[in-house]
């Protein structure tokens, strides 16, 4: 009789296709995979990190790694980019969508241009992701998905309007298609990280030091592989029955009082 308590992060063993995985929480999440041997494609906008991101990936862990440049806001992209995918993994029954860009510019900073990027980036992708790749999911026992989002779809702030707006999407997306993709079997998930340390907050971190970790619990910033592990789990069967749920990593930021 199969242990039900038996720990199971490496199971199912199907590949994972990783948006936005050369760098921060992307590249974290294709470390955290494929350290429990599950092979991992990244895909990114920077071509040349993405391939030696996958080349020490393969050698570290001993999986199947495959680096692609590929901007996901163009949908003949994403097409292109599938179809390499499934011919160098063994297969696919995961998705991580972590490619994003932010905006600085408050209300006043908002065109149509960065608006539609940002909206393509965030929310579009997440579909045409999924229509890619439904035939794959469907065929692989255990396919689940993970879109990030971000505390800022609750909190929000003047400073990125379309990343906040985006993200909140993010949420309400994520828990319709949960509906739809129940009835194939596939589990999907959001994962709103706080403040971590990543190419994207640096300039912040740096240029406020100190001043962001007042206000979370556990009085410091996170790590990309504190959330690279939470995505580990959620497309593992440990999260068998987890669906349409946002896990936030933030430390204790969004329900913190502290000023």
């Amino acid at each position: 009789m199969k242990d039900i308590y038996q720990p199971s992060l490496g199971s199912p063993h199907s590949g994972v296709v990783i948006t936005g995985g050369a760098s921060g929480l992307g590249l974290a999440c294709a470390h955290a995979l494929a350290a429990v041997g599950r092979p991992v494609a990244l895909w990114d906008l920077n071509v040349e990190s993405a391939l030696t991101h996958a080349k020490h990936i393969a050698a570290t862990y001993g999986v199947v790694a495959l680096g692609l440049g590929v901007d996901v806001r163009k949908p003949e992209a994403i097409t292109a980019a599938a179809s390499a995918t499934r011919a160098a993994l063994p297969s696919v029954g995961g998705l991580v969508h972590c490619a994003g860009v932010v905006d600085q510019g408050s209300l006043e900073g908002i065109t149509i241009e960065n608006w539609n990027a940002g909206m393509d980036v965030h929310l579009r992708a997440i579909v045409l992701l999924l229509q890619a790749f439904m035939d794959d999911l469907r065929r692989q026992p255990g396919s689940a998905v993970v879109a990030m989002a971000s505390i800022n779809a609750t909190l929000g702030n003047a400073v990125n309007p379309i990343y906040s707006a985006a993200k909140g999407g993010v949420l309400s997306l994520v828990r319709s298609l949960a509906d739809r993709l129940a009835r194939e079997g596939i589990r999907i998930n959001s994962v709103s990280p706080g403040f971590i340390v990543t190419p994207m907050t640096q300039p912040a971190l740096s240029a406020l030091p100190g001043v962001f970790e007042k206000r979370i619990l556990l009085e410091r910033i996170g790590q990309p592989q504190e959330v690279g592990r939470v995505v580990r789990f959620l497309l593992s069967d440990e999260a068998s029955y987890i669906t349409a749920a946002e896990i936030i990593v933030d430390g204790g930021n969004v329900s913190s009082q502290r000023i």
